[in-house]
């Protein structure tokens, strides 16, 4: 048989984790999406820097600095331990704060490139129609938004798959706990194992492909649509 238990465990763990990343950084990065299109503070470009730095930073540099922040001697670690939670490295939960901040990125900034899109217009017509804050928002605004939406979910999902740097260093190479696809073709590979590696490259390579095609026809009808 191409693939073994250890490959559909593999990728069932990684399709848990890439489901769960997603949802998180759409409840967490829309607001925060919201807020970098609309405010003028001068805070917008120092976030939004931060934002971006899982797109330059090495993913290795990213899953360092979050081992050491979720160790036993780190700030993160500490008050997990003190809250008796021990610590959160080589775990599921780590993996998946680990993938929130790699994929932070490929969510927020469609979302706040749809926002920003909008323009002011019909939150101002929204606006002298007595809606409040709130109902701009969630009536208005997310509606009109949910091109970036969409986008921005199957980004996060598809960049939460592939990801090896982050979490192998955060998550290691624990059977059904840590080890997601990425990390079983790396075995694979070291133990000589082809033919497995293909099947599961293969399927991530077209699983890839799929995706990126999805967006540029969207893209194109989007465009249709507008013009």
């Amino acid at each position: 048989m191409p693939l073994t238990s250890a490959d559909f465990a593999a990728i069932w763990l990684t399709l848990q984790l890439a489901s769960i990343t997603t949802a998180l950084l759409l409840l967490l990065g829309t607001p925060l999406a919201w807020w970098l299109a609309r405010t003028r503070s001068w805070l917008k470009a120092p976030i939004g820097a931060l934002v971006a730095l899982p797109l330059v930073l090495p993913p290795t540099v990213i899953g360092f600095y979050l081992l050491v922040a979720m160790g036993p001697q780190g700030p993160v670690g500490a008050l997990t331990q003190s809250l008796g939670l021990g610590t959160l490295p080589f775990t599921f939960t780590g993996l998946v704060i680990g993938s929130l901040f790699y994929s932070l990125p490929f969510v927020v900034q469609p979302i706040q490139n749809a926002f920003e899109a909008i323009g002011t217009r019909p939150l101002e017509v929204a606006a002298t129609l007595r809606a409040g804050p709130l109902d701009r928002f969630f009536h208005v605004a997310l509606p009109l938004a949910r091109p970036g939406l969409v986008t921005a979910s199957v980004l996060g999902f598809a960049h939460t798959i592939g990801e090896f740097g982050v979490v192998l260093m955060i998550g290691g190479n624990i059977p059904d706990q840590t080890r997601v696809v990425s990390v079983q073709i790396f075995n694979h590979v070291e133990a000589m194992e082809y033919a497995q590696a293909h099947w599961l490259a293969a399927g991530m390579l077209v699983f890839s492909f799929a995706i990126l095609l999805t967006l540029q026809r969207r893209g194109r009808v989007g465009a249709r649509a507008i013009s």
